[in-house]
C-alpha cells in the first residue's frame, strides 16, 4: 500500500471539500488516514488462496461422523463498501461447514472472516470469499456462510434507513440443497 500516494490524496480531498489541511486538527489527518488505511484493508495485500494457508492450521477430524458439523455464530467483522468507500458495520457472520477428517482451529475461523473483510467488498463477496477460504482451508467443499450487517451508504446517506440490515447467505457443496444442512446459521 502506497501511504505516501494516500496522504496527498487526502490533502487534496481536504482542499476540494474546503478545508484548510494545514490548519491545527487536520495537519496529521493525511498520515492517520493512511495508517488506518493500511490497518483497515490488510486483506487486500493477499488473496483468498493466501488466507487459507495462514490460518489453515487444523486437527484430526476422525471421530466426527458424516452428518456432523462444525458452526461458529456471531463473528463479528466491519467493512468497507467498494462503491462508496463506506463502512459497513455490526455485521456478524455464522459459518458452517462439514468435517472430512480434518477441522479448522476455531480461532482461524474468526481469523479468516476477519481478514477477508478488510478489503474493499460488497457483503455478497464477502460471503463467497470467506466460503472458499474455509473451504480451502478446511478441506471441505461443504460451507455455509451467512452475513447480516449494516451499510452507512443506506443509513447515512441517500435513502438515510437507519435501521436497514442486509442479509447474504453463500452455499457450498452439500449446503446447497439441504436444509438441514442451512438452518445451522440460523
Amino acid at each position: 500500500m502506497d501511504k505516501k500516494a494516500i496522504e496527498l490524496h487526502v490533502r487534496g480531498i481536504l482542499e476540494a471539500i474546503g478545508e484548510d489541511p494545514d490548519r491545527e486538527g487536520l495537519i496529521e489527518t493525511p498520515g492517520r488516514v493512511a495508517r488506518m488505511l493500511e490497518e483497515v484493508l490488510e486483506g487486500t495485500a493477499y488473496t483468498n488462496h493466501e488466507i487459507a494457508e495462514m490460518f489453515g492450521k487444523t486437527f484430526s477430524a476422525e471421530n466426527f461422523g458424516e452428518s456432523e458439523a462444525v458452526v461458529m455464530k456471531d463473528i463479528t467483522v466491519f467493512s468497507y463498501c467498494e462503491h462508496h468507500l463506506a463502512l459497513m458495520y455490526d455485521m456478524t457472520v455464522n459459518v458452517a461447514y462439514v468435517p472430512h477428517g480434518k477441522v479448522l482451529g476455531l480461532s482461524k475461523i474468526a481469523r479468516i472472516c476477519d481478514m477477508a473483510a478488510k478489503r474493499l467488498q460488497l457483503q455478497e463477496r464477502l460471503g463467497r470469499d470467506i466460503a472458499e477460504i474455509i473451504a480451502e482451508a478446511a478441506g471441505s467443499d461443504d460451507v455455509g456462510v451467512k452475513i447480516i450487517g449494516s451499510h452507512s451508504c443506506m443509513t447515512a446517506r441517500g435513502i438515510r434507513n437507519a435501521s436497514a440490515r442486509t442479509e447474504t447467505r453463500t452455499y457450498t457443496g452439500e449446503f446447497k440443497n439441504n436444509r438441514d444442512l442451512q438452518k445451522l446459521l440460523d
